[in-house]
């Protein structure tokens, strides 16, 4: 009860100060007013994320096919455009079928997103991914959900690969 009351007399005082009295108490705290604001908003991506998880989970995920190249070794992403809208779960199977090793390298993309998981081979992993690598024949997967929009790069970061045109666009809807 103790610390009711003295959050309650708190409030009262706190109401009784002048504009300008206010003014000062903002100036003087401004410090402290921008940390805790930049916590909120550190405290609420992962929660909106995990918020996301819950309903997201529930619907089925878009499936968009990629491919690194193809069977006779050009350098490109076939689609080399692709399209998303902001809120909608996707699930990006990406398929190396070329004799070369590629990447998917699409980081301002991958910072626009949150990432559910990807899944290579046998392993799962999960958090912020800004590349991929494929090995030849190499499979993988990307479960996704959009949350900025915008029109981001895509290239394989292999020297030659995106001066040859391994280079592609993604883009984001709201």
């Amino acid at each position: 009860m103790k610390i009711y009351n003295c959050f309650y007399e708190i409030v009262i005082k706190s109401l009784s100060f002048t504009i300008p009295t206010w003014v000062q108490i903002l100036r003087r705290n401004y410090v402290i007013l921008t940390l805790l604001l930049a916590l909120n908003f550190i405290a609420a991506t992962p929660a909106m994320a995990a918020n996301l998880s819950g309903d997201l989970l529930k619907q089925p995920a878009t499936e968009i096919p990629v491919s690194l190249g193809n069977s006779a070794n050009e350098l490109k992403f076939e689609p080399n455009h692709l399209e998303f809208e902001v809120g909608k779960r996707y699930q990006l199977r990406l398929n190396n079928p070329s004799q070369l090793k590629h990447y998917f390298t699409a980081k301002d993309f991958a910072d626009g997103i949150w990432t559910q998981k990807v899944e290579a081979g046998k392993v799962e992993i999960k958090g912020a991914i800004h590349e991929l690598e494929l090995k030849p024949s190499a499979e993988a997967e990307w479960v996704f959900v959009p949350l900025k929009s915008g029109t981001y790069g895509l290239r394989c970061t292999i020297p030659g690969h995106t001066e040859a045109g391994m280079t592609g666009e993604i883009a984001i809807k709201n």
